[in-house]
């Protein structure tokens, strides 16, 4: 057994994403950070910091450089970062007089803080993307379903009449604020990382800021108000939008998961699949179960991560390592959760025809509410409430429909015909569900 299913060759097409798992494996880390030294040699050749002519090799070598990490592994256990053995690597390809000037003035951090940066602005085009995907399947299923009547359902009992669609919208709207929420932090984690030893870039003297802008440049990254080796704030951000997209799409699954239920049926997972190794009749609620476990998963992590922000002095080994072990797991389950996601909603079944007969099941009681305003009309809030109260005593009672019990007990003119319709207890969902959709530009599905 791998040591997590994201590893895992068995696991893995279930819990884990192989799109993101290639952008934080060892490969992708290592061409990361020498596409930092690459553009760090760039960068002093062009400050005069560092000869053009060894600029030029260390980025030319550096830029095409293979480097198998099982070679930097001994280093790794060693120093505890693979950046000396790297820069080792690094050198004695390079050769020559222009190997002198590798990583010049740099330290391990900056390489690895920058070669994440550079990896992230990578993943947050792919999760923004799936978003956009998962949202825009949502938007039409909630502007489809918006006149399907179902039972809503409070604190795991029977409430009252609602709309499909509203349901599904309300799985829509948290999805636009996580895009806007990404939209307005990604200028804040999309920075260099650049401080030398401690965080003031002593080695390069004056020219130490000329560098760094020309680092950033070369980089296509902003340039911070100072060095952030020691303050995390960005990428805890970045892990609290992670936990946060994550509890979205569990509420989202463990509605489905529900719903899906036998004696519930209202919903069913498409696509086939679901399999019992001894029970013949069951399609099990695969993708609704990988989602949420997942996001419950992502969301304990998000406390972990949150700890790596206690960093001591300029540097601290501990948290940063923290960071190294939670991260990854997050960004790999949210992608994951993200990708189920889709499938789950793209394939979801809807029996409109059960929705409809749990409600008449309940014989008129969801309509209770309704019933008790149509009578506060005419009688006292508390004596229409009383009554209706009692009315449903006995519906529970005698299996009677609500409303001819109330028919029977009050002579207020209320029209109970058209109080029957659940139908006409929808509210304002049809506006809110309109809200939804305007809210992501989708007034064309309107």
């Amino acid at each position: 057994m791998s040591v997590t299913p994201f590893d895992s060759v068995l696991f893995g097409p279930l819990l884990s994403d192989a799109e993101l798992a290639a952008l934080l494996d060892d490969r992708a880390q290592l061409r990361a950070m020498l596409s930092f030294e690459a553009a760090l040699a760039r960068a002093e050749g062009r400050c005069g910091v560092i000869p053009e002519e060894a600029a030029e090799r260390i980025a030319e070598v550096a830029d095409r450089q293979e480097v198998d990490s099982a070679s930097l592994a001994e280093g790794t256990a060693r120093d505890g970062i693979p950046v000396p053995a790297l820069v080792a690597a690094l050198r004695k390809a390079v050769g020559g007089e222009a190997a002198h000037y590798v990583h010049w003035g740099a330290t391990t951090q900056d390489v690895m803080d920058t070669g994440l940066v550079l990896r992230l602005k990578q993943i947050l085009d792919l999760l923004e993307t799936r978003l956009d995907v998962l949202g825009e399947a949502l938007a039409a299923l909630a502007d489809a379903e918006r006149g399907t009547v179902m039972l809503a359902r409070t604190r795991g009992q029977q409430a009252t009449p609602t709309s499909f669609g509203l349901k599904v919208a309300g799985w829509l709207a948290p999805l636009q604020r996580h895009l806007n929420r990404l939209e307005e932090f990604e200028d804040r984690l999309g920075v260099l990382s650049f401080g030398g030893a401690v965080g003031n870039l002593s080695a390069l003297g004056e020219e130490g800021p000329a560098v760094e802008a020309a680092l950033a440049e070369e980089l296509g990254l902003a340039v911070p108000a100072m060095p952030w080796h020691a303050q995390r704030d960005s990428l805890v951000e970045l892990g609290n939008w992670l936990g946060l997209v994550c509890g979205s799409l569990g509420k989202l699954a463990g509605d489905v998961l529900l719903l899906c239920q036998n004696e519930v049926g209202e919903l069913r997972e498409g696509g086939g699949g679901g399999g019992s190794s001894t029970l013949p009749q069951k399609s099990n609620p695969v993708r609704s179960e990988a989602v949420l476990a997942l996001a419950r998963h992502a969301v304990g992590l998000t406390r972990q991560l949150q700890a790596a922000a206690f960093h001591q002095h300029e540097r601290d080994g501990v948290a940063w390592q923290l960071e190294w072990l939670v991260l990854p797991q997050m960004i790999v389950a949210t992608g994951a959760a993200l990708r189920q996601s889709i499938a789950l909603i793209e394939s979801l079944e809807i029996d409109r025809a059960r929705m409809r007969a749990n409600i008449d099941a309940t014989n008129g009681l969801t309509l209770a509410e309704a019933a008790s305003f149509a009578l506060s009309a005419h009688l006292p809030r508390p004596e229409a409430q009383a009554l209706v109260k009692d009315a449903c005593k006995e519906v529970l009672a005698s299996g009677r429909p609500l409303v001819d019990i109330l028919a029977e007990r009050s002579d207020a003119p209320v029209d109970w015909e058209a109080l029957r319709d659940p139908a006409a207890q929808l509210g304002a969902a049809d506006t809110f569900i309109d809200r939804v959709l305007e809210s992501r530009g989708s007034e064309a599905d309107i």
